[in-house]
């Protein structure tokens, strides 16, 4: 059993019979009452995300897991198929298992979360950065490189991405996958 105390983002605990990933916390202690955790649950079996609050000391049920790199193959409808980079098996998850489907390339490779106790693949964790070509978007204007102006972009893998307007199509961009927001353009 782990306490308030040892909950940190990625932690998977077991809350109301349903496993969850903390994606979100913050320790609060008030200048009067008892300090507390505000956090943001995933659940790993439905992908509805929740608050909720711990009070401070609160014993919470941690989850024993194991993480595994895996490549990213291709989706089917609303599965996703992945393959150990080291024994080359093959799983298969559902879409509200990833955190952000998006920006899924094929090839690329990804954290797969997997319950030791059972070997149940509970999520996915993205890389931090993904950098992906823009397939469509209004052609860039010379000179439009000193305002904060934005227009919508689509990548290589269907997502929409709000670039600066000297972004054109066929640029390599790296995006932030969490908020899926854009970084930088690559140089090739």
């Amino acid at each position: 059993m782990a306490s308030t105390s040892d909950i940190k983002k990625g932690l998977c605990i077991v809350y109301n019979n349903d496993t969850y990933k903390i994606i979100e916390f913050q320790h609060v202690k008030p200048g009067k009452g008892p300090a507390f955790v505000r956090t943001k649950l995933r659940s790993l079996t439905s992908g509805k995300v929740i608050d909720n609050t711990f009070s401070a000391g609160n014993k919470i049920e941690e989850v024993r897991v194991e993480t595994r790199k895996y490549q990213y193959l291709y989706p089917e409808g609303d599965m996703y198929h992945f393959m150990n980079t080291d024994d080359y098996n093959q799983i298969s998850l559902q879409k509200e298992a990833l955190d952000s489907p998006d920006f899924l390339k094929e090839g690329e490779i990804v954290t797969i979360i997997i319950r030791t106790s059972d070997e149940l693949p509970l999520s996915v964790d993205m890389p931090i950065h993904v950098y992906l070509e823009v397939t469509h978007t209004d052609p860039g204007v010379k000179g439009n490189t000193a305002t904060n102006a934005t227009k919508p972009a689509i990548v290589e893998t269907g997502a929409k991405v709000n670039v600066p307007l000297f972004i054109n199509e066929g640029d390599k961009i790296k995006i932030e996958t969490e908020k899926g927001t854009y970084i930088e353009r690559v140089k090739e």
